[in-house]
Formats: structure tokens, C-alpha cells, sequence
């Protein structure tokens, strides 16, 4: 999931808010959209505006408006959700308005759930393990991958970065002692953070207070929730689902104006959430993730020579299509990689010709990965080279980098000198190679050899 962009995520997150929405359309107006597609449904809930049931409809029009009000006082912004649920849901049941009540629904226990333990005694039946294995997976990507969304959504307020190793861990631990109480699986929700944040939430310990309260309402006071009119409650979670999109504008025109490729993945991820089950789009997100990861890497591997000027400074040049010949005044080219290599690639300059010349080439920034392909372009183009009497010089060579060469015999073919390890101080190796070099192509050219 690290590897999740944040286009892939903004997406994501955006579409989950849409479903947040659409799932209470119903219980706002009292008119159930037609259609599979979030967006189609959406559409036609706005379109059969006239057959929406009117209590209903003004019912969550007015809980919204009470929301919105106590919202506006500092002091009371932290309750207006409560505030809303409260006065509305009183001032309908008095009258007993016409609507669609909790209790139409199903039935609030006055009970706590009672603790299951598995029989141990009992031989295990794995029989429908198959075909709950596929459900399980499905979930669980769900659940995490709503999770992930929160910490970008809403960060921490003091700033510090999201655990998310740690929040996995925890839902782990919370559904499988959940499961011993007969709990529904459950994970990250954008509503419920939206919801706990609005409220003042502040710290982790905002979800256990929320949670024993939730259990002392549903013991004492089971039998008034169930009399909450659902207009009420879909009226404030519209409310929710509209502020965790509007959260969400900066991200999204942000990701619009970076690149086509984050737009246009971020656009799918939408899409896909409005119209896939939720665990195929995340791994569509995924997917998407990893190309424009590798896209990104591809845009970002570059051969840059370093040129070495008179005032004894480096600076960078488009390396030469040729490597020149060595001689008694050196003519040497520093080919350096900058952030990431691409393996297929190799040094952009052919070595035809370049008689006794010498080849400094940066690996440092190579990544750390034992590549077969990092071993075999050096090697290859250090025989290139010793076939024109020149040399290839590897230097920042991390010591992960030196194992593999030493292993594959690259390192006997490169020379004494060939190897210049990494240095904590930016280009020093480079320094180390460049009098070397220095060195030997300022020797007089060997007998029968044609050095210019």
C-alpha cells in the first residue's frame, strides 16, 4: 500500500465519499435511485425529483439546515451532528410525522452481544474454507485500503505520519476478538472519521470513548434510538459524504494540474470505484499504482556526463555520442547516473575508436537491488573498451554493488583502480578516479600503440 500513489488514492478516496452518499439516497428523500452505477443512481435520484416523499425530503432538508446552523457557533460545532439528530428527530416524532423509522428496519438489542467460543473439541471442517476464502480476501482489501485513505484524508494533528502497520495490526486484533462476540467485520471508515473529527475529535482515544458511549446508548437507550426517523440520519451522513468530498477539491485539482498520467489514473480509480466491487478497484488502483511507478522511473533515468573544467568544478553535459581518444593531454568523460538507472540502457557513448581513452562511470545512485543486468553491462563494456587499449572505471560503488562484482569475476576484468568505493562526501569517489585516470592517460603511449 506504501506504494499507492496519491492520485490512485485521491481517486479512491473520492469515490468511497460518492458511495457514502449514495447509500443514504434512499433513506434522505424516500425515493430509491434505480441502477448499479453510483454515479447512474446518483443521477437518477436528482432527476425523479418529483418522486421524492415530501416529509422526507424536508425532514433532511431541515436536519442539514440544523447542522449547518449550530455549525456557525464555535462553541457548538463540535455537537452539531448531535445537535441536528436530537432537535430533528424530536420534532418529528412528535407529530408523528410520516417516515421511515429505525425500528422499521430492524430491532436495537438491549443486550450486549453474548461471547461465542470456538469448539476446540470439535475436529475442524475446512470443507468451507474455498468458499470463504475469496469473501475473506475481499474484505480484508476493503477494510485496508479504506484505512489507508483516512490518513491522507484527515493526517494527524500534531503532524506526525500515520502508522499504518500498526493500524493494520490493530484491525487485525479488533476482528478476531470481534468475531468471539459475533461482530460483523469492520475496518477504517471515512464516515465515521469524518464524523468523530467534526465532533472535536482529536486523539485515538476519541474511538474508545465514542465506543463505550455507543454501548451505554444501545443498553439504556435502545428503544428512543430506534424512533430516530431515517431521513435524520441519511440527511446528516449526505452532510458527511459532502464534506469528505469537498475535503478532498484541493487534492483533486491538485492531481489535474501535475500530469495527464495522475489524472487520468486518479480518474479511473474513480470510476472504478463507482462501478466495481470495491476490492476489484483496489486492486485496479494498485495496478495503476505500479505503472505510473515505472513510468515515472522510466522518465527519470538519465545518463548526464560530468566535465571536469578548468577551475578544477564539475559540470554537466549531454554525454558524447563517442567516447574521444585518450592521448598525453586528457580528454576524459565522467558519465554519472542520475536518480535512478535503467538497465537496459548502459552508457549512451559507443567506445569505437576511442584508443586509450578511460570511462569514469557514477554508479552510486544505482539501486541497491542485485541486478544480473547491472553486472553484465559493466562487464561488457569493459571488454569494448580493453579491446581499444582503454579502461572503464566504476566508482561510487556501494558495497552490495562491489560483493556482486567481485563474485562475478566483473571486478578482476575491470583492474586495479576499476572498483573506487562509495564515499559519504558527494562525488568524492569521483575525484579518487578522475586523478587515476589522469594518471594513466598521461603516461607516454606504449610501443605499436596508436593513442592521439
Amino acid at each position: 500500500m506504501s506504494f499507492v500513489s496519491n492520485a490512485v488514492m485521491t481517486g479512491f478516496s473520492t469515490g468511497i465519499a460518492l458511495q457514502i452518499i449514495t447509500g443514504v439516497l434512499k433513506d434522505a428523500p424516500g425515493y430509491k435511485p434505480e441502477g448499479h452505477n453510483k454515479l447512474y443512481q446518483l443521477g437518477n435520484w436528482l432527476w425523479h425529483v418529483g418522486d421524492w416523499r415530501l416529509a422526507a425530503a424536508l425532514t433532511a432538508v431541515t436536519t442539514s439546515g440544523v447542522w449547518a446552523a449550530a455549525r456557525a457557533v464555535r462553541r457548538l460545532e463540535p455537537v452539531a451532528l448531535l445537535i441536528a439528530r436530537v432537535t430533528v428527530s424530536v420534532t418529528v416524532a412528535l407529530p408523528a410525522a410520516d417516515g421511515e423509522l429505525v425500528q422499521d428496519i430492524a430491532a436495537i438489542p438491549s443486550t450486549p452481544p453474548s461471547f461465542t467460543a470456538p469448539d476446540l473439541t470439535a475436529a475442524p471442517d475446512l470443507s468451507a474454507a474455498p468458499h470463504l476464502l475469496r469473501g475473506a480476501v475481499s474484505v480484508a482489501l476493503v477494510a485496508l485500503a479504506q484505512a489507508v485513505g483516512i490518513a491522507p484524508s484527515l493526517p494527524d494533528p500534531d503532524g506526525t505520519r500515520s502508522d499504518i502497520n500498526g493500524d493494520f495490526r490493530s484491525q487485525g486484533y479488533a476482528n478476531l476478538a470481534g468475531g468471539l462476540f459475533q461482530a460483523l467485520p469492520s475496518g477504517g471508515s471515512l464516515s465515521r472519521t469524518g464524523v468523530a473529527v467534526s465532533a472535536g475529535a482529536r486523539t485515538r482515544w476519541a474511538g474508545v470513548v465514542s465506543g463505550v458511549f455507543l454501548a451505554l446508548v444501545v443498553l439504556l437507550c435502545g428503544s428512543l434510538a430506534e424512533r430516530t426517523p431515517m431521513p435524520v440520519i441519511g440527511g446528516l451522513i449526505l452532510v458527511v459524504g459532502g464534506e469528505l468530498i469537498r475535503g478532498k477539491r484541493h487534492d483533486i485539482l491538485r492531481v489535474l494540474l501535475t500530469a495527464w498520467m495522475s489524472a487520468g489514473a486518479m480518474v479511473l480509480t474513480f470510476v472504478a470505484t463507482t462501478r466495481l466491487p470495491l476490492q476489484q478497484a483496489v486492486i485496479l488502483g494498485a495496478a495503476l499504482s505500479l505503472i505510473l511507478y515505472c513510468a515515472q522511473a522510466a522518465r527519470q533515468a538519465k545518463l548526464v556526463a560530468l566535465v571536469r573544467a578548468d577551475d578544477g568544478h564539475w559540470r554537466t553535459a549531454e554525454p558524447a555520442a563517442a567516447l574521444p581518444p585518450g592521448g598525453h593531454r586528457p580528454r576524459l568523460r565522467g558519465i554519472v547516473v542520475l536518480r535512478r538507472a535503467a538497465p537496459h540502457r548502459g552508457p549512451a557513448s559507443r567506445p569505437d575508436g576511442a584508443r586509450g581513452a578511460v570511462l569514469i562511470l557514477v554508479v552510486r545512485a544505482l539501486p541497491d537491488v542485485p541486478l544480473s543486468a547491472m553486472i553484465k553491462l559493466p562487464d561488457r563494456y569493459a571488454r569494448h573498451l580493453g579491446d581499444q587499449d582503454g579502461r572503464l572505471v566504476l566508482c561510487g560503488v556501494q558495497p552490495s554493488l562491489a560483493h556482486l562484482l567481485q563474485r562475478s569475476g566483473t571486478a578482476d576484468r575491470l583492474g586495479d583502480g576499476g572498483v573506487v568505493p562509495a564515499t559519504p562526501e558527494l562525488l568524492g569517489g569521483l575525484e579518487e578516479a578522475w586523478v587515476a585516470a589522469r594518471e594513466r592517460t598521461s603516461r607516454p603511449p606504449h610501443h605499436g600503440s596508436d593513442m592521439r
